[in-house]
């Protein structure tokens, strides 16, 4: 049996998944969870694209926390792509977008507090009588 100290290589069955990992259960019954950022080496928005429940998976251990319960990793056996992806970056709007928004603004400052839109008409609404 596997010593589950700290570097240990041990395989274990998943037991359960949640949003945020993955518990796995080893032979001499102890649990650990592999937290979500410890997946893979990309980003996971779903844990379910990459684990099942049931299956088994070969993980490190990377320590106990202060309850005593282990830490786990399955990316930290896996080979380390030569460059991790990165969620992708909202690009600039385009120029006509820009225009547009500064003469908004401009035209927003030149009206002055409270000058809204309105033309100069109040709001449709209650009536005093």
């Amino acid at each position: 049996m596997v010593q589950l100290d700290s570097g240990a290589v041990a395989e274990g069955r998943i037991t359960r998944v949640t949003d945020f990992g993955a518990f796995v259960q080893f032979e001499n019954g102890e649990t650990g969870l592999v937290h979500i950022s410890q997946i893979a080496h990309s980003f996971v928005r779903n844990i379910h694209d990459h684990v099942r429940e049931g299956e088994n998976v070969e993980v490190k251990v990377l320590g106990r926390d202060e309850r005593g319960r282990l830490d786990l990793s399955i990316k930290e056996l896996l080979e380390e792509p030569e460059e991790v992806p990165r969620p992708r970056a909202i690009g600039r709007q385009s120029p006509q977008f820009e225009a547009k928004l500064r003469s908004f603004m401009r035209d927003a400052k030149e009206r002055g507090p409270g000058g809204g839109g309105l033309g100069g008409k109040k709001p449709a609404g209650k009536r005093k009588k």
